[in-house]
């Protein structure tokens, strides 16, 4: 089961990713069903398919779903598509592609959902301490640094709410590191991160914020540190 599902996503990632420029994926926006690269891009999937397959036909009723159910998620998110949902509709349209592979891989190799899987102690575990390391963590460094609230002056300048998507980073960074044993790591990322907000704080020459942002760094990891070392500690006692 699982290496026909490797072959299935492998030439998913060729004829998604890997075969289809930046021309086809413009075109097709702008002309939608009427577009020529729709149809390559729907053959590329198709050839890619066969190669990966190595040309065997005991797979024609998958290669029928793939295809048809590709062209036709492609069409949906191309007639649906603007710039305020451009983003939602790769991931729902990367989540339907998966979903047909999952499906395809049943019809040839069957397996059995056990949703009583989800409930095991050790995912549960895993799933609490993600959260913890995500959202939990975002809420107490902000009622935490609240005290000493400071906005930067080139606001203005930043990505908007970047700097709370790359406290999550960070902290998923830190704890994926912890859990597999390489503690080094962490100090890698914490050099990359200095040299990256040098230049910031040197051109600043602003205590305050360097005070700021000290605080924001040690809490952040203090917290990734905290809840790493709680889940391997509560993994062993499973």
């Amino acid at each position: 089961m699982i290496i026909l599902f490797i072959k299935l996503i492998l030439a998913h990632f060729i004829g998604d990713f890997l075969l289809q420029p930046e021309k086809w994926v413009t075109h097709k926006e702008r002309y939608k069903h009427k577009s020529k690269y729709l149809y390559y891009h729907v053959l590329v999937h198709f050839a890619a398919l066969l190669v990966i397959l190595q040309f065997n036909f005991e797979y024609w009723l998958g290669f029928l779903i793939i295809i048809l159910s590709h062209y036709i998620i492609d069409l949906l998110k191309l007639k649906l598509k603007t710039k305020s949902n451009a983003r939602l509709l790769f991931g729902l349209d990367q989540l339907a592609h998966l979903i047909i592979i999952a499906i395809v891989v049943s019809v040839y190799e069957p397996y059995a959902l056990n949703i009583n899987s989800l409930y095991h102690p050790k995912f549960l575990l895993l799933i609490t301490a993600i959260l913890g390391v995500t959202v939990v963590s975002s809420i107490i460094m902000k009622i935490v640094i609240s005290k000493w609230y400071f906005k930067e002056n080139n606001s203005n300048l930043s990505l908007e709410n970047a700097g709370a998507f790359i406290g999550i980073l960070e902290r998923l960074f830190v704890f994926a590191l912890i859990i597999s044993q390489h503690w080094e790591g962490i100090g890698f990322l914490i050099a990359a991160k200095s040299v990256l907000r040098f230049s910031d704080l040197s051109k600043a020459k602003d205590r305050k914020l360097t005070e700021y942002i000290l605080i924001g760094t040690l809490l952040s990891y203090g917290l990734a540190v905290v809840f790493g070392l709680t889940y391997e500690y509560v993994l062993r006692l499973i």
